[in-house]
């Protein structure tokens, strides 16, 4: 989690989710003009990075393990919110939006954040380190998801096709929360030192924690700020989820008009979900922070299944529809190579800028694919 500044009252993490909210309520039943749609587009952006600012807020001010739960909670509330309002708005791909977007956010994390935090640490430093102890642990909850989550529908008997059955399903998403649980416990409360950043020597070796203040973050906000912070937080997932409804459909339209195969559009929800943790994990990165960034990349992995898919679950009780969790042959080779380079990364503790190349072409792998499968 990265460490947010408290910003002043005028700042522009306060003026976007009001601007977002009136937006919204203007333009709810009259929006076709593309004028008025690029502002929705922009507003929905703001609303987004505005949203998991004010989560980081509250959550560093709460502690652990509170504070994770936070920003997670927020996190998927904006990647479930935008998934139903596309489920709900129909279409050719909408029984395949949950899968996509989840899918898109495993490659995001595991090969795209990964990768880019890898890179520009070990330009920066020639060689960086991490706790594999952790990091690996982090890893194997995030393996065991998606086989759960996403691969094992393609096997399964029950039902027809890449689905599960509402049985398979309901354990499926329990099965999840107890492993995102599980883990939150760990990172938070039972091994929190496995997941602070380490100090190493000439050669990369893990030499010890580097907690400088002993608690691995900055002063919390005060309560007048995270108070304020929480305001605008409900504020901001309110215009996230409203401001999607309003899009959705010229977002399919424009998928449809180019050509693009309907995949396209999970990876553009995910992508927008990332680009907060993404831009932190980068900045840890170029701090000599890797184990933050490997912290953001791992747990947002982790809950984007672990947290969507059980939300989503639940929310098919009232989407009519197909719910498609199954993976293609494609998807299945990409995670199935992701997995295999990841362990191999995290082995021992320390990475050179080859294994973030190595991980960044993977990710521009599956953007291509996802163009032109």
């Amino acid at each position: 989690m990265s460490d947010p500044a408290v910003r002043g009252p005028v700042s522009w993490t306060t003026i976007v989710p009001v601007v977002a909210l009136v937006l919204l309520a203007a333009t709810w039943a009259n929006h076709d003009a593309w004028p008025v749609l690029v502002a929705v587009a922009l507003a929905l952006v703001g609303a987004v990075v505005a949203a998991v600012h004010h989560a980081e807020v509250v959550a560093h001010r709460v502690g652990e393990p509170f504070g994770s739960l936070i920003l997670a909670v927020a996190v998927t509330v904006i990647e479930v919110g935008l998934i139903v309002m596309l489920m709900i708005g129909g279409g050719d791909g909408a029984s395949t939006y949950a899968r996509d977007t989840v899918f898109a956010a495993l490659m995001i994390t595991l090969n795209g954040i990964v990768g880019i935090s890898l890179l520009v640490g070990a330009l920066r430093h020639h060689l960086v380190s991490f706790n594999a102890s952790g990091t690996g642990s982090a890893l194997s909850t995030v393996i065991a998801l998606a086989a759960v989550c996403l691969v094992l529908p393609g096997f399964t008997v029950s039902e027809a096709g890449l689905s599960y059955s509402p049985s398979q399903l309901a354990y499926v998403s329990v099965a999840s929360l107890v492993l995102y649980g599980a883990f939150v416990l760990t990172q938070t409360v039972r091994h929190r030192d496995f997941f602070l950043p380490v100090s190493s020597d000439d050669q990369g070796r893990v030499t010890g924690l580097l907690d400088e203040d002993e608690d691995g973050h900055a002063d919390p906000p005060s309560d007048r700020a995270a108070l304020l912070s929480l305001g605008l937080l409900v504020v901001s997932l309110v215009s996230v989820v409203g401001l999607a409804k309003v899009l959705s459909p010229t977002i399919e339209d424009g998928v449809s008009s180019l050509g693009l195969p309907y995949t396209v559009v999970g990876v553009v929800i995910a992508l927008l979900v990332l680009s907060p943790e993404s831009v932190s994990a980068l900045r840890n990165a170029a701090r000599d922070r890797v184990q933050n960034s490997l912290n953001l990349a791992y747990g947002s992995a982790m809950a984007s299944v672990g947290l969507t898919i059980p939300t989503i679950a639940v929310a098919m009780i009232w989407i009519d529809g197909e719910l498609v969790l199954g993976l293609e042959r494609l998807q299945i080779v990409l995670l199935a190579i992701t997995v295999a380079i990841s362990t191999l990364t995290l082995a021992q503790g320390r990475a050179k800028t080859l294994q973030g190349v190595v991980h960044l072409v993977l990710f521009a792998t599956f953007l291509f694919f996802s163009v032109k499968p």
